[in-house]
């Protein structure tokens, strides 16, 4: 984005956020004067998951703020970041400021130590935060401690636009009749770099701050928005940058941080928003130009087998580890700024912007919120990721390390802040932070203090995530989570609406819970404080409370009493039956706590990080794993859950590498979208891995005695348990990566287990086994509207 300026349960904690337009009068907070608001439900006792704390950080914070928040990281970022030269202290502003080089003032004959990035970094040391450092992927850095530019008007004629003030030599890039500037010479600002230019800046960094492990650097990301360098350094790199040229500069790159740092990690492709899933720098570069069909048949993509590049990027890295038996990529990174008009960055905030604030945060996870803005269409951010690392390259954790949803310095951008905290929480992205952060004073701040320091003595939100839910989510967006350090579980919610809300809340926490909770507040009658209102009382789970419009409200429960225990841990899990996509797992059952077992779930990794892959009846010790990848290493863990939701500790672990062979030509996701006891709803999603298809007939077979009795997107027949699928017309055509999703309504009666075996055209297909449920549909390609926000 733009450049940076010159035992038991301990305690429960609530909070709720509510939403007025700035500067209107709060209504009276009495129960009597407010409308009734959609119930809410908190259980402790499922849906964990580890919340990672670096989903609470910033780009270039504040100093005082970020002691204060125990900022968990903080990122040297923005366009300014892709031509940062750390021998010289000096980068290019590119086209935030007419393309000059700026050199800080420190002691040139001291560099590199002293400089900028060095004193970003004393910065995270002193605030005890992690650095996320970006490093440069474009082939060029500033030639020299100078006042050189990339548009010089003496040398390439009149422009539209100069730096007058400053450097009145310096144009944008734009000529008089508004066409580019073309021809001009790379070697005016900056000289050429590869790899080894980063590689000696990471050696640097070990020596003088320890490696990533030690203390040092701990992130790298692999430049900032390349998607965008012929726009934002046009003046050294004009033409889009092609889905070949970013693997092989990430490929280069970030293994010269691996060689440097093998601790350190490492995250890409860093692209500026929604439209990078699908187009490399070069087709939006082309596509901007030519517009039209050009968007739905771009060529850089049509090159690389109709693949979207974000697709085919993460492929090429689970590739190359593959080839080298290295990760060179740890996080996909990608960037969101909401495109609807008046939204981002700014402080745009009238009460319809006010309003379209609030909802658009929906675009981070929810399949039913269309976009408002030239997207049209859902975005499901997060979920969209993990689909895509899911299906391409497991293993990878999800950044988003720049967003912003504008309207900082007002209540209702502090509020949907909180809100995008809240879901980055619950959606389990592994780390985040926020463009242009908030000065200390500013209500967005607050947001971040009420999940890191809402006492003022380092209260914070906590860091296992649990099963929370709304009636209304437009109106209060609730979370919740556990808190390690004494137990505590903490639940955010977020009221949306203009008034003040009353409504009911259900807490289930497998253990008794106190007469009443600690409350803390931040709203509008006093977006200066955080306030410490009176106790709630719980009337044992289930109470009800009134949330003041435009308000957050954090409920902190203190422990109550148990004695209940969990089931103990399975054994550890034995492997047969290995082949290149799947894996039959076995293990020793678990003993019973104080309730009877119910199920085993089994996850491929860290169950706090993971979701599980396989849920089985308690009666069953073993399961079929399907979906995997050839000659690819997996960890599993089993975990055995209770019929009073309680989990027992993880399973010892077990690696499986899974054999070589010819990957499957496809991969299906099937997934039971509801079921009401005698029938059901299910999607299947098939992907498409081998050559482009035209024309294709899925088949499967039922393992129960389901029957199909309505199906769309497709023509359905059943014979038997076999069902078979053939194309509806308009989706015959599946480039190679390309998806479709069919749908049924379907009967049975006793247990409705899902089919094992799917073929597309004869040809047997993996499946995606419990990763179904995160198959989200594929994006369509749409031209940026005239407002496109970068």
């Amino acid at each position: 984005m733009r450049t940076s300026s010159k035992g038991a349960l301990a305690a429960l904690v609530l909070t709720v956020v509510a939403a007025l337009p700035a500067g209107a009068a709060a209504p009276p907070t009495s129960a009597s004067a407010a409308a009734a608001g959609p119930a809410l439900r908190v259980d402790t006792t499922t849906g964990l998951h580890a919340i990672d704390p670096h989903v609470y950080g910033m780009n270039f914070a504040d100093e005082a703020l970020a002691k204060e928040l125990r900022l968990p990281v903080n990122r040297w970022g923005g366009n300014a970041t892709t031509r940062y030269n750390y021998k010289l202290d000096t980068h290019n502003t590119g086209s935030d400021w007419y393309f000059e080089n700026v050199s800080s003032d420190n002691d040139p004959a001291a560099l590199p130590a002293g400089s900028e990035a060095d004193k970003f970094v004393d910065q995270n040391l002193r605030t005890g935060s992690d650095t996320l450092l970006t490093v440069p992927m474009i082939g060029w850095t500033p030639a020299g401690r100078d006042n050189a530019c990339g548009f010089s008007i003496a040398a390439y004629g009149p422009q539209q636009g100069s730096d007058a003030q400053w450097r009145p030599d310096c144009g944008n890039g734009t000529k008089t009749d508004g066409t580019p500037v073309t021809g001009n010479d790379p070697a005016d600002t900056s000289v050429p770099i590869g790899a080894d230019f980063t590689k000696g800046w990471v050696q640097y960094l070990d020596s003088a701050y320890g490696a990533a492990g030690q203390g040092g650097v701990r992130f790298y990301d692999l430049d900032n928005e390349p998607d965008l360098w012929h726009a934002t350094h046009r003046d050294v790199h004009p033409t889009g940058a092609s889905d070949d040229e970013l693997r092989d500069s990430t490929y280069a790159t970030a293994a010269a941080v691996k060689a440097a740092d093998p601790g350190a990690k490492t995250l890409g492709p860093v692209g500026w928003g929604f439209n990078s899933l699908t187009y490399s720098g070069l087709d939006q570069d082309v596509c901007n130009r030519e517009g039209g069909s050009c968007w739905s048949n771009p060529p850089d993509q049509a090159a690389h087998g109709g693949v979207p590049f974000a697709t085919w990027y993460l492929q090429q890295m689970q590739a190359y580890q593959q080839a080298h038996g290295t990760r060179i990529l740890d996080y996909f990174d990608e960037h969101i700024y909401p495109q609807q008009s008046g939204v981002a960055l700014g402080s745009t905030d009238d009460a319809a912007t006010q309003a379209l604030r609030l909802r658009s945060t929906r675009q981070l996870w929810d399949p039913s919120y269309v976009d408002e803005s030239w997207i049209n269409q859902p975005i499901q951010f997060i979920p969209r990721m993990r689909s895509l690392v899911d299906q391409n390259y497991p293993g990878t954790k999800l950044a988003i390390s720049e967003y912003n949803w504008g309207a900082l310095d007002h209540i209702d951008g502090a509020l949907a802040e909180a809100d995008a905290l809240g879901i980055f929480g619950r959606e389990g992205l592994d780390l985040a932070t926020l463009w242009s952060p908030p000065k200390a004073t500013d209500p967005g701040a607050y947001a971040f203090r009420m999940f890191r320091n809402y006492d003022g003595a380092g209260g914070a939100f906590g860091d296992t995530a649990v099963t929370s839910g709304s009636a209304d989510q437009d109106q209060l967006a609730v979370y919740a989570a556990t808190r390690g350090s004494d137990h505590a579980t903490t639940v955010i919610v977020i009221n949306k609406t203009t008034g003040d809300l009353t409504a009911p809340v259900s807490l289930t926490s497998g253990t008794a819970l106190p007469a009443a909770a600690q409350v803390y507040r931040y709203g509008q009658d006093d977006p200066t404080a955080i306030q410490h209102p009176a106790d709630q009382a719980l009337s044992g789970g289930n109470f009800s409370a009134t949330f003041p419009a435009y308000s957050i409200t954090e409920y902190v429960i203190p422990a109550g009493s148990t004695t209940a225990t969990p089931p103990s841990a399975p054994g550890t899990p034995t492997a047969s039956a290995v082949g290149p996509d799947r894996a039959t797992l076995t293990w020793a059952p678990a003993t019973a706590g104080s309730s009877p077992l119910a199920s085993y779930l089994v996850y491929p990794g860290d169950p706090a990080t993971t979701s599980a892959v396989a849920t089985v009846d308690a009666s069953t010790t073993s399961t079929t794993i399907t979906g995997l990848s050839p000659s690819t290493a997996y960890t599993f863990r089993v975990v055995a859950k209770d019929t009073a939701g309680r989990s027992s500790p993880p399973s010892p672990s077990l690696t499986v590498t899974t054999t070589a062979g010819q990957s499957a030509v496809c991969t299906v996701a099937y997934s039971v979208t509801t079921d009401w006891g005698s029938g059901f709803g299910g999607s299947v999603t098939i992907t498409n891995k081998a050559a482009p298809i035209n024309g294709w007939r899925l088949g499967f077979s039922f393992t129960g005695n389901q029957k199909v009795t309505q199906g769309w997107n497709g023509t359905w027949s059943q014979s038997g348990t076999a069902v078979t699928v053939k194309d509806a017309g308009w989706n015959s055509a599946l480039a190679t990566g390309a998806s479709t999703t069919i749908g049924f309504n379907g009967s049975y009666t006793g247990a409705n287990p899902a089919p094992q075996t799917f073929t597309l055209n004869g040809k047997r297909c993996g499946t995606a086994s419990g990763l179904a449920s995160r198959t989200v549909t594929a994006a369509v390609g749409r031209a940026p509207g005239a407002h496109v926000v970068r």
